[in-house]
């Protein structure tokens, strides 16, 4: 049993939002929800009236539960395991419950309410178990204050509160009423982990049977009446302006309302914030009754373009890395022992050059906001994976207080850090005010992949020196970005080499760039953990061997102040894939490769086999070994390592954005390259490494070593070492 601190106010706590109320399950009703549960509900009858717990928690008079999840549900799955991990300490039956997505309210979840940076479980893990745990004193509290009994003479299971030593018993809906209002205490007991009755169990996506019936869950799929629709037009390229466009022919079209320009420039000059981002402040608005009607308009559109800025290319952009790789500026480094002194010394010298190229996100669904602009209040609705960002950027454009700006989540199709940024929200609500009505504003696929925010461009330089016997005496990477570099200096191998630098540089391009899928990392892990094989090969050593040896050497004898990862975690992983996979006693290892990466605090490994048909690279299998602490929901957790996995092999193997005179070559999915069913691992295995920790991040930690893996598969293939990805264009060469 662990005892916490609520650190939770009676008055925040106990709130109860009036937004909360419902949810923006888009057409939801909760009398339909409860039907389709079905016989899982175990004879509970529809509630006829529901008492709000707490700000997570609301209980019905027949004993139904429902949840709120408080985090934006992007589809790694938290809809699911958050409300599970309240379930938990609350001892309600999962079959009782309905889930529910909250809207923004900070102050009542106690959490912050992003989907970014792996963070969703571990920031909420500690308030989602308080949350459960007061809510089941609560009920205990009102239950003994009904008998007359102490609360010690009770017990709270499966949602029912029992006397110890009697025969009296009450199911939560029977007591909620009274439990309302309770004062939570100052200490909390919470489980402990070997009592867990739901956290690591395997449960199906609360949304799943909604999502492949097509029900209305998305924010496209958002509808309400009278809401006007707006199309945007962004300039082509990066470094243009509007000068003018055809602005009365087109209000002139039938079904259409209003066009102008909205230029969100100077509010993005008096607030300035990472999310903030945004190529094109400076946008047309087509208003209409209809997408149809609004978008037959926009392909109408005769603009006049103004350049303000060199007009950027591929080229240019590998010149600048080239260049700067040896002349940018250094943002971070470390320094341990003298490199260059142990370079004069080495026996062995390699260096390699590894290089990524600017990808889109590219989510499924493209970016679009809801927005109601009245005279000081504002409701906004839609995908976003900040709401609290988005209502502080409508804040200070608008000058409305934030308390009077409402955030409604829908779920979203896919976002990958691309909806971390601000701009759409805020180009919907400058067009609702500037109507004066409901707007829901809409991109094209081609407005979305053009628009920005792209994964940067990547150059890092590796070079490592080995003595005569074989052993790594200096290491060193640097390396630069458009704008900055992938390295991250306290990183692995950082600690485990007596002499070693790592210098990240910055470089410049007006192409707007943002967190994309594990920022730094997907780039880094490839290009780390394909160079740790090439020296392990020269070494002489076999590839996982190789990097024990530099895991024991942290952990016994450290170099350095610090480093930022567990060397004992990071080995075991590569010593359970190294299980998993059959490494030393499977005749195929000749054609596996293998990486391993710690990232958003997990440690990650990955196997993969790799055959040729037709010259053309088949992945067989990959076997993957995740420590991340306590794992809330087993198959979620797998999907997700899967999803990525494949997500990894993906963009590294197939996907690039190249320019021309500013302008991004590919604007739809007919040309970009995206990984296919066929070319998807035939299976893949997934392992948990049993823990105690709490849990920490697993959205993104899969999608690194999966880079470095394939590199090194595809050489034990092929015999040919992969440095620049797309990695199928050196297929070809």
């Amino acid at each position: 049993m662990t005892v916490v601190k609520t650190k939770i106010g009676r008055r925040s706590f106990l709130k109860t939002s009036a937004a909360l109320g419902g949810g923006i399950m888009i057409g939801f009703n909760w009398l339909v929800s409860c039907k389709l549960l079905g016989p899982k509900q175990k004879g509970l009858s529809i509630p006829k009236e529901w008492f709000d717990i707490n700000g997570y928690i609301k209980i019905g008079d027949s004993g139904m539960v429902t949840i709120y999840s408080p985090n934006p549900e992007i589809g790694q799955n938290v809809m699911t395991s958050m409300p599970m991990i309240v379930a938990e300490e609350l001892d309600v039956p999962w079959e009782n419950v309905i889930v529910e997505q909250g809207d923004l309210d900070e102050d009542s979840f106690k959490n912050p309410q992003t989907a970014g940076g792996s963070n969703s479980i571990k920031r909420g893990w500690d308030p989602l178990r308080i949350a459960g745990a007061a809510g089941k004193w609560m009920l205990l509290e009102a239950a003994a204050k009904e008998w007359d009994v102490s609360i010690k003479d009770l017990i709270a299971s499966n949602g029912i509160i029992k006397e110890k030593h009697g025969n009296r018993k009450f199911h939560y809906g029977e007591i909620a009423s009274k439990a309302v209002g309770i004062k939570v205490p100052n200490e909390l007991s919470l489980k402990d982990s070997k009592n867990y009755k739901l956290i690591g169990t395997y449960q199906k996506n609360v949304e799943g049977v909604k999502i492949v019936t097509g029900k209305p869950l998305y924010g496209f799929d958002f509808k309400r009446e009278n809401t006007l629709i707006a199309a945007i037009e962004h300039p082509p390229s990066f470094g243009m302006k509007i000068k003018s466009f055809n602005q009365q022919e087109i209000r002139k079209k039938k079904g259409i309302k209003d066009a102008f320009i909205i230029d969100t420039s100077q509010y993005m000059k008096k607030w300035k914030n990472w999310n903030g981002t945004n190529a094109f402040p400076q946008i047309i608005a087509i208003i209409g009754e209809s997408t149809w009607k609004v978008m037959n308009a926009k392909k109408m559109l005769r603009v006049i373009w103004d350049s303000q800025e060199q007009l950027e290319s591929s080229e240019m952009h590998e010149r600048r890395l080239i260049e700067d790789i040896e002349n940018g500026k250094v943002v971070h480094s470390r320094k341990d022992g003298s490199p260059s002194s142990a370079f004069v010394k080495a026996d062995k010298i390699i260096e390699r050059t590894y290089t990524s190229p600017f990808i889109p996100h590219n989510p499924m669904e493209p970016m679009n906001f809801f927005a109601d602009v009245k005279e000081n209040k504002v409701e906004l609705i839609g995908p976003t994976q900040t709401p609290k960002s988005m209502q502080d950027a409508v804040s200070k454009m608008l000058d409305i207080p934030k308390e009077n700006i409402s955030v409604k989540m829908t779920r979203m199709g896919g976002g990958f850090g691309r909806r971390l940024y601000t701009h759409f929200g805020l180009e919907a609500a400058a067009i609702s005010k500037k109507v004066g009505a409901p707007v829901k504003m809409v991109y094209t696929r081609e407005d979305d992949m053009t628009q920005g925010t792209y994964r940067p461009a990547y150059r890092s330089v590796y070079k490592a020196g080995l003595n005569k016997n074989n052993d790594l005496i200096a290491f060193s990477v640097k390396g630069v970005g458009l704008p900055n570099g992938a390295v991250i200096p306290d990183r692995f191998p950082a600690g485990s080499v007596d002499n070693y630098l790592a210098e990240n540089k910055s470089s410049f391009t007006n192409i707007s760039v943002g967190a994309w899928t594990a920022p730094r990392s997907h780039f880094t892990a490839g290009a780390e953990q394909s160079f740790l094989d090439e020296v392990a090969e020269l070494a002489g050593k076999d590839p996982i061997d190789f990097r024990l040896e530099l895991f024991d050497r942290a952990l016994k004898n450290p170099v350095g102040d610090e480093y930022d990862y567990d060397a004992e975690r990071y080995a075991g992983v590569l010593k359970l894939v190294k299980e998993k996979s059959n490494w030393d006693n499977d005749a195929s290892s000749s054609k596996k490769g293998v990486a391993a990466y710690f990232c958003h605090d997990s440690y990650v490994a990955v196997v993969m086999e790799v055959a040729l048909k037709n010259n053309e690279p088949k992945i067989k299998k990959v076997w993957c070994a995740a420590d991340c602490g306590i794992v809330i929901n087993k198959e979620g957790a797998t999907n997700m390592i899967e999803g990525r996995i494949i997500d990894g092999i993906g963009h590294a193997m197939y996907s690039e954005l190249k320019f021309e005179n500013g302008s991004s070559v590919h604007k739809n999915f007919d040309t970009y390259n995206f990984i296919r069913h066929y070319q998807s691992p035939s299976d893949i295995e997934t392992y948990f490494v049993e823990s105690d920790n709490a849990p920490t991040g697993l959205g993104e930690p899969s999608y690194p070593p999966a880079v470095g893996a394939l590199a090194n598969a595809l050489y034990r293939a092929t015999g040919k070492r992969f440095y620049h990805q797309p990695y199928f264009k050196e297929m070809e060469t």
